[in-house]
């Protein structure tokens, strides 16, 4: 089963890119970040024509995250327990959840769309918020772990955050000074390894960036960032048989800022009891 994520940056604006680099790619199920659209403004026919499902989460036309598949979804989840919100202004424990995270069950493996909040700056409020939302989902996919420990579990998506210096290469990013590598969050990236998750695709593809800007040339002169990723439980790794970041859906017409990242898994010889969340 070939597993992506891809944060496409307005699915409206890219339906029938993503869908025939679906096909092309011989891809099973894709999660997406920032579709900046609701489910019913989704291009679904366009998938549906290419032999996909979808399931879309999305209130407004920003943020927003969504699953196509031409296998079957199951145990559809649109946030995870403890997720905070968030609203500019206010505080409190009541804030609107933003459409940050979808879950489904595909052959018996848990996936996770995520798109991390982007922090903004280091005095603003929506960094507290960043790392905030993050620990909030390492504890709760900490709690998924004890619960299901043979579990397939993978939290794939846009984590804005270049965990090691090799992974940002945009120079306008200053340390000590932006967001996606300050120590914090940095810190909290790693944590998840901590409790129990590994980065697959960096055994394949060490080196690498998934993001480039589309100002000051970026792209052309690489100077992009590694941010996004799919974290995946021991039992999820252990099915990853290769890996690879699609650096070349950069180019050409009105691409993503972002690029698919790919996990290939091994299904063929694991048990149908697999255990399942729900």
């Amino acid at each position: 089963m070939r597993v992506a994520t891809w944060n496409v940056n307005s699915i409206r604006t890219r339906a029938a890119r993503v869908a025939d680099w679906l096909v092309r790619e011989d891809i099973d199920v894709l999660g997406m970040q920032e579709i900046k659209c609701k489910p019913e403004q989704f291009p679904t026919q366009v998938f549906e024509d290419a032999g996909y499902e979808i399931v879309a989460h999305g209130l407004n036309q920003w943020n927003g995250v969504a699953f196509a598949s031409r296998l079957p979804m199951t145990d559809v989840e649109t946030s995870f327990r403890g997720q905070p919100g968030f609203l500019k202004g206010h505080e409190g424990p009541d804030l609107p959840k933003e459409a940050r995270a979808l879950g489904v069950t595909v052959e018996g493996v848990r996936l996770w769309s995520l798109y991390v909040p982007n922090g903004r700056t280091l005095d603003d409020p929506h960094y507290v918020y960043k790392l905030d939302w993050l620990a909030a989902l390492r504890d709760e996919a900490t709690a998924w772990l004890a619960s299901h420990p043979g579990m397939p579990l993978a939290l794939m998506g846009d984590f804005n955050i270049a965990p090691t210096d090799a992974d940002m290469g945009d120079p306008s990013f200053v340390p000590g000074h932006s967001t996606h590598i300050s120590q914090p969050e940095r810190d909290m990236f790693a944590s998840f390894e901590t409790v129990g998750f590994r980065d697959v695709v960096r055994p394949f593809v060490p080196t690498g960036f998934t993001f480039w800007d589309y100002k000051q040339l970026r792209f052309p002169r690489n100077e992009g960032m590694r941010i996004d990723f799919i974290l995946g439980s021991s039992a999820f790794a252990d099915l990853v048989t290769d890996a690879a970041i699609h650096r070349d859906e950069r180019k050409g017409d009105a691409p993503s800022d972002h690029v698919p990242v790919v996990a290939e898994l091994d299904l063929e010889h694991e048990d149908d009891d697999r255990p399942m969340i729900f």
